[in-house]
């Protein structure tokens, strides 16, 4: 089988590109920064896969069995790009995500409302936030001529270069650990309950469906067996930092999140517990890892094998040091830019939406 993946170098693309390669099939990953052109029986292909003009003259050759397409788009974006993904392939993998689900008392499937139809926030409803326009993206796969796509909505998923806690990435909390300052986080979020499901098990589910034609026209969300509260899952991570570092991971819990965020608002401050039984009928050796053992297993590599951080994020740092009584020394920013947000966020905050404001208008602007 041969195998287009775009975007494929994240927390769940990079463990299937490497499941895929070592099954035999002959695996194309596109990549906007230049690699290794081939690795065995997998070609890193340099371009951009947000042109529709790159990506329609890799599937015009019609050579691909199947593409799993992990990038973000817009709306307005997919719907320009939807007939060429499924025209090109045989089947055409769509990542969308669990967070489309609306709130839900009872574990979640497949069928279970999704916000965009259940919700009535007006505000909300007018925007194209990351859960709408999953949900309306796979809407126009629904509505279009092509029936060769499968829907995948993965939930939080991690691995040694991905570790979440609540919606603060690695770069937010971890990194505060490293270095010797606490951690705050909140207690609306923290008494919820969530489902973490590692990447390498996500990964090889969507490798099992990639054969399955019985999966063509169907959605399938691909998450653990268990749930757990946020709050155990930071007793996790600092019971591992501890045991690997020899140090405290200190916390500090604030009422209510510091991001006041509509994945905060319409995901993390709902108990999301799955039914996964669908995907467990499509791939039967899909098996979960605990999210103890999981968590344990990625945090222990990433403080142990010499991997690195991203840059982090100036803003929430700064939020962080003024509730904790802090500070950040600015060598830790690798960009001018990080510094001057830092700063700003520190002793002029009112400014901090005023630039990002006047940041969006030059992007429209330059599009």
């Amino acid at each position: 089988m041969k195998v287009l993946v775009t975007g494929g170098t994240g927390a769940m693309g990079a463990y299937l590109v490497r499941i895929l390669a070592e099954a035999g099939n002959i695996v194309d990953v596109t990549t906007r920064r230049a690699r290794e052109s081939a690795v065995g029986n997998m070609r890193y292909i340099q371009g951009d896969a947000h042109d529709t003009g790159f990506i329609a003259g890799l599937l015009g050759t019609g050579s691909y069995d199947a593409v799993v397409d992990f990038m973000s788009y817009t709306t307005s974006e997919f719907r320009r790009r939807a007939e060429i993904m499924t025209g090109g392939t045989g089947h055409y993998m769509f990542l969308s995500s669990s967070r489309v689900y609306a709130d839900s008392s009872s574990p979640i499937t497949e069928d279970s409302p999704r916000l965009l139809d259940a919700s009535d926030d007006a505000g909300y409803l007018a925007t194209d936030e990351y859960a709408l326009a999953k949900a309306r993206q796979e809407d126009i796969l629904r509505g279009g001529k092509a029936g060769n796509w499968t829907i995948i909505r993965p939930y939080i998923t991690y691995s040694n270069e991905r570790l979440q806690l609540g919606v603060l990435e690695k770069e937010r909390w971890l990194w505060r650990a490293v270095h010797g300052r606490p951690v705050v986080f909140s207690r609306d979020i923290a008494g919820k309950f969530t489902t973490l499901t590692w990447g390498n098990d996500v990964a090889g589910a969507i490798a099992g469906l990639a054969v399955n034609r019985e999966a063509f026209g169907r959605a399938y969300h691909i998450t653990g067996d268990e749930a757990m509260k946020w709050g155990d899952i930071a007793e996790i991570y600092r019971e591992v930092f501890a045991e690997v570092t020899g140090r405290e991971l200190r916390m500090i819990y604030t009422e209510r999140a510091i991001d006041d965020t509509a994945q905060v608002k319409y995901d993390r401050l709902y108990h999301r517990r799955f039914d996964n039984s669908r995907i467990k009928s499509a791939v039967k050796n899909f098996s979960p890892v605990s999210i103890r053992a999981g968590l344990t297993r990625c945090l222990t590599e990433f403080l142990t094998g010499g991997h690195d951080f991203r840059e982090i994020d100036a803003i929430s740092e700064a939020k962080m040091d003024k509730i904790s009584g802090t500070s950040t020394p600015l060598s830790e920013f690798r960009t001018p830019g990080g510094k001057a947000r830092y700063i700003l966020q520190q002793y002029a905050p009112f400014l901090v939406p005023v630039m990002r404001a006047a940041k969006r208008t030059l992007r429209r602007k330059e599009s």
